[in-house]
């Protein structure tokens, strides 16, 4: 049975791309930074029917933490096949550049992007042992420079000094890590559910966790012959289709 852990797993988008991976048939470790809600979670799943569960209490922005989920994983699987970097915080909005806090920012870069990075490192050694592993940065259309850059774009205004700029970060070490796995059996890329209606933005996003999820799985389940260091977006045409960077 192929294996795959999310972070950030417990609700929202991480919680249906656990679904749609179970329904796949894999094995889900479901990393949640909240013990009790993960349990709700793993509870959810199980009561659907999907009982190839377990509960991983992972905090991506504590290295302690990110030790133990590797050494709890370590000894349910001989080896990881997926790694989906979900786990992320908003920073609060409005963001403006010139005044947003340095430890604001700082507490979201620990999150979205070291935490990202610290989780891929720590588990790189069992995704190495699976046939084909694939790894999933799950990042933001607002992490797009050429975007950004774009009056016309329709999220031009929505800018900030945190949020944003972490997913750019992300996005950068996508590239970097691909370019380094390039002739292995990984493929990397970084992938924008779209905007989404849930909590995170206080339900105003208007696609759905269900589709959210769905290119998440998509770039998640890629073949042999499936891109690698690329950025996806359903922001683009709600296909997924290449994201400028």
């Amino acid at each position: 049975m192929k294996t795959a852990l999310i972070t950030g797993a417990n609700k929202s988008i991480g919680f249906e791309t656990a679904r749609q991976l179970a329904s796949q048939g894999y094995f889900i470790f479901l990393g949640s930074r909240d013990v009790k809600n993960g349990e709700q979670a793993v509870a959810r799943l199980k009561a659907e029917g999907f009982d190839q569960i377990a509960l991983v209490q992972l905090n991506v922005a504590d290295p302690a933490s990110v030790k133990a989920a590797r050494e709890q994983v370590g000894k349910q699987a001989t080896s990881l096949d997926l790694l989906i970097n979900n786990a992320g915080i908003s920073g609060g909005f409005p963001q403006a550049p010139s005044t947003t806090d340095v430890a604001t920012i700082r507490e979201v870069f620990d999150t979205n992007f070291f935490g990202a990075i610290n989780v891929t490192q720590v588990f790189l050694d069992l995704l190495k042992k699976s046939p084909a592993p694939r790894i999933v940065n799950v990042t933001s259309g607002l992490g797009s420079l050429t975007l950004h850059s774009d009056p016309n774009w329709k999220y031009y205004a929505i800018k900030g000094g945190a949020y944003g700029p972490s997913k750019t970060a992300l996005n950068a070490y996508t590239v970097a890590l691909a370019y380094e796995l390039r002739d292995t059996a990984f493929k990397v890329n970084a992938v924008d559910p779209g905007h989404t209606g849930t909590d995170f933005n206080n339900h105003r996003g208007p696609g759905s966790v269900e589709d959210a999820a769905k290119i998440i799985v998509k770039y998640a389940l890629l073949d042999a012959d499936g891109p690698t260091g690329k950025f996806f977006s359903n922001d683009m045409d709600g296909e997924g289709d290449e994201s400028p960077w």
